[in-house]
């Protein structure tokens, strides 16, 4: 806006007969291209930080409490989110069966795809 206030100004008192066209100015069109570029790149930064934000909330809801590595007496990482080590073997357990699952449905799925039969004893 600085350069077409400039350009403006300057062709003014070139028409009013004022000052010569001697003077360097920015090009207008090249300033133009600048800003664009400016703004695409803010626009990819802010698009990026939308997604790491987006990534880290997904990961804090779906990412298990810590285990404490030591009690909390005893100056470990005893912190207010962790889990006691009894609460934590079953949240294990339901991510292990949760991997089977999805395991045997991408088995299934390529078996129907190729054609071929389950192997025997099942998944």
């Amino acid at each position: 806006m600085k350069v077409a206030a400039q350009n403006l100004v300057q062709n003014s008192n070139i028409d009013n007969g004022q000052k010569s066209a001697d003077g360097a100015l920015q090009r207008f069109d090249k300033s133009l291209e600048e800003f664009y570029a400016l703004c695409d790149q803010l626009e990819l930064c802010l698009r990026l930080a939308h997604e790491c934000l987006s990534q880290s909330f997904d990961s804090a809801k779906h990412a298990p409490a810590l285990v404490p590595a030591a009690p909390k007496g005893e100056g470990g990482a005893g912190g207010g989110e962790s889990l006691p080590y009894t609460q934590y073997l079953p949240l294990i357990k339901a991510q292990i069966a949760g991997a089977k699952d999805i395991h045997n449905a991408l088995l299934e799925g390529t078996n129907k795809i190729t054609g071929r039969l389950p192997p025997p004893g099942g998944p």
